[in-house]
């Protein structure tokens, strides 16, 4: 991990650089995630349960107001937000690091750090997600010539079925898309707007300079953050509660591995 890359030359002196990482290394993100998480479990495992209960209530309002066709694409913009909801888990890992004592509410600790910059990546994740919504109303609007299916059935009917290939072709293309874009640009720099005082365009060049210089590490840590907060979303949102913390903390080592640490 000592090859390293010029990411950017942000205003001040020195670049960012950008380390190599292999195959290996996702692994042990999970690992040093998983024992942040043991750690700092009365703070870590809270963060997860109101998250598990925001997205209940989120859900609920939905259903109540007829909207249940949109519940699963909702869901789906989860992952594109993943990165700043896990801002909290980052500033805990942080906390860790340094030997520093733990709090409540690391989220607008994190949050207060760069808020201005953080507010950048904020927004380009949010037009990513409005751009997932609206393309889905436009395309259940144009391509599909069903009835509107209930919630339990909506996976099955829509996109198992074989009745509506086209729209779930083009739900699916529309969605891998924005959400590799997503991740691109918020996989490194949602961490370093936290840790480093750098502005939102640098971090997001960082990121994609990340993702792209290590591709294959980069696209398996897609991979299982995918998996663990797929699982999570399946168990009814339950299994967030263990998912995302874990996660936030691997996040924050990833961040470390790849970027070079400031002295």
């Amino acid at each position: 991990m000592t090859e390293t890359i010029v990411a950017e030359q942000h205003a001040r002196p020195e670049a960012i650089r950008v380390n190599r990482v292999t195959l290996d290394q996702p692994w042990e993100w999970l690992d040093k995630g998983w024992h942040d998480m043991i750690s700092a479990r009365r703070y870590s495992l809270t963060y997860g349960a109101v998250i598990v209960l925001l997205s209940g209530l989120i859900t609920l309002g939905f259903m109540v107001e007829g909207l249940t066709f949109m519940v699963p694409f909702m869901i789906a913009g989860f992952f594109l937000l993943a990165p700043i909801i896990g801002l909290g888990l980052y500033q805990m890992s942080a906390h860790l690091e340094r030997g520093e004592p733990l709090h409540f509410c690391h989220f607008l600790e994190a949050w207060r750090h760069n808020q201005g910059q953080l507010g950048v990546i904020t927004a380009a994740l949010m037009i990513i997600m409005q751009l997932w919504i609206m393309a889905n109303f436009v395309l259940f609007a144009l391509l599909y010539d069903g009835m509107d299916p209930p919630l339990e059935n909506f996976v099955g009917t829509v996109f198992l079925s074989g009745e509506h290939n086209t729209f779930a072709f083009a739900s699916i293309t529309v969605g891998f898309v924005l959400a590799w874009v997503a991740y691109a640009i918020s996989a490194i720099s949602v961490p370093m707007l936290m840790d480093r005082n750098v502005d939102g365009f640098t971090a997001i060049r960082t990121s994609v300079t990340a993702v792209v210089q290590n591709w294959q590490a980069m696209t398996l840590w897609a991979a299982l953050i995918v998996m663990f907060i797929a699982l999570g979303l399946m168990s009814f949102y339950i299994g967030l509660f263990i998912a995302m913390p874990l996660v936030g903390h691997a996040t924050w080592h990833a961040y470390r591995d790849i970027v070079p640490h400031d002295d």
